[in-house]
């Protein structure tokens, strides 16, 4: 069994091909099902197993899997099933094999490979993609261990480290950007699109700022007045956006939505509606909600996650010893982890060592209570069921002894003493 890990992220690929290879919420189980027939296709004798995480920065497909080459099948699925040419795909493709693989999922988890370094909302992400996978029999014993492992990494690395501490989060990035727009965000009307735990974020910080005014625009609008209910704001359908996108400034979008919900022609008329009035534009989504075209109105601010990269980056320099320290943490915890998958490895041999100890052992017991109730004498029947055992367990060694040439030999007789020591 080989574990993996096949993906690309917001370091390899830019989000125009990462929207184009992202699952939907709602696409996740069966996708996570096709996964695993795939690898079975390739190896009908296996029992293989799949999980599939997808945010707005990155798609991962993580697998245990008996076929030949799990990496190759693992990079092909992704292609095949999003109907994405292999060739184009492959150069923003990592694919981590076994401890790599380890080690690249206690990193996912414990925020090291985010964007935002140290953030903490990834770690909700994954147990919702592991909460999907095992729903629909995706998990099995290895990556059920991987990622309750990953869970527990995560927590180590986030109370013993301070990761975390100064790191800028999306959505004060997006304040940060919307400063450079607005003099003041507390004269503008902030819409939010989505309600989300990412536009749960945004809306905190931009509701610090004081906001002229809050709106959520939902396709649930009960979901919607919920948030928006928090902040002192209001709710509308998303239905209405193209009606009253002009009444707004600032605009922040996540949503879980397969094709754009604003498209160039609908941000045209609220920009003339605004007597070309700047209106600032963050498209936290992936895929995206803002077409991509928007960007090249000029008066029109638009940035996407890939824009806020640069902003979150603030303060890194202050996170290198914390970064150093959570590496060292995760490095011992793939080495135990590796251990354990070293120890699996043995497991049908030593189940093997144990059922032919107990043939023997009940083919023994069987003669001696047949001497036994033929009368004969207790003493010797123990002598003989002890002589028997002996030389039945002595067998197999002793025939690969003679076998044995060269260096398997000289191997064998170093070995068969110590493993054939007894106690004393």
């Amino acid at each position: 069994m080989q574990l993996l890990a096949v993906g690309l992220n917001h370091t390899t690929a830019p989000v125009a091909l990462r929207e184009r290879l992202a699952f939907a919420p709602d696409q996740l189980g069966a996708a996570v099902t096709a996964a695993r027939n795939w690898f079975l296709r390739l190896d009908s004798r296996g029992s293989d197993e799949a999980a599939i995480l997808s945010t707005c920065n990155r798609t991962e497909l993580y697998a245990a899997s008996t076929v030949a080459n799990p990496l190759d099948a693992g990079a092909h699925f992704l292609a095949d099933f999003h109907k994405l040419n292999y060739g184009e795909l492959r150069p923003h493709l990592y694919m981590l094999p076994q401890h790599e693989a380890v080690r690249h999922t206690f990193r996912v988890a414990s925020g090291l490979d985010s964007m935002v370094l140290g953030e903490t909302q990834i770690l909700g992400q994954i147990k919702d993609a592991i909460r999907t996978a095992d729903e629909v029999g995706g998990l099995g014993t290895y990556l059920h261990q991987l990622f309750q492992r990953s869970f527990s990494v995560a927590k180590e690395v986030r109370s013993t480290t301070e990761i975390g501490a100064h790191s800028v989060s999306m959505a004060a990035a997006a304040v940060r950007l919307s400063q450079r727009i607005f003099d003041k965000v507390s004269q503008q009307n902030v819409l939010f699109i989505g309600a989300g735990e990412m536009i749960e974020l945004c809306a905190t910080h931009f509701a610090a700022q004081t906001p002229k005014s809050i709106t959520v625009a939902n396709r649930t609008l009960e979901r919607g007045e919920a948030l928006a209910h928090r902040f002192n704001g209001k709710a509308m359908r998303l239905a209405d956006l193209q009606h009253q996108l002009h009444q707004y400034d600032i605009l922040i979008s996540s949503t879980a939505s397969s094709l754009p919900l604003i498209g160039l022609g609908m941000v045209e008329r609220a920009i003339k509606a605004r007597r070309h009035k700047p209106m600032f534009m963050v498209d936290l989504a992936v895929p995206r909600d803002i077409e991509p075209e928007v960007a090249r109105l000029n008066d029109v601010f638009l940035y996407t996650v890939d824009d806020l990269a640069g902003v979150v980056q603030t303060g890194l320099e202050n996170r290198q010893a914390a970064v150093a320290q959570a590496e060292a943490i995760i490095e011992t915890r793939v080495q135990s982890f590796m251990h354990w998958v070293d120890d699996r490895a043995v497991v049908p041999v030593i189940q093997g060592l144990q059922e032919n100890g107990e043939a023997i052992r009940m083919a023994e017991l069987e003669r001696a209570r047949k001497l036994l109730a033929r009368g004969e004498d207790v003493e010797a029947v123990l002598e003989a069921l002890s002589k028997g055992l002996t030389a039945k367990f002595m067998h197999g060694p002793q025939q690969a002894l003679h076998r044995a040439q060269g260096n398997e030999r000289a191997q064998l007789a170093e070995l068969l003493p110590q493993l054939f020591r007894g106690r004393r």
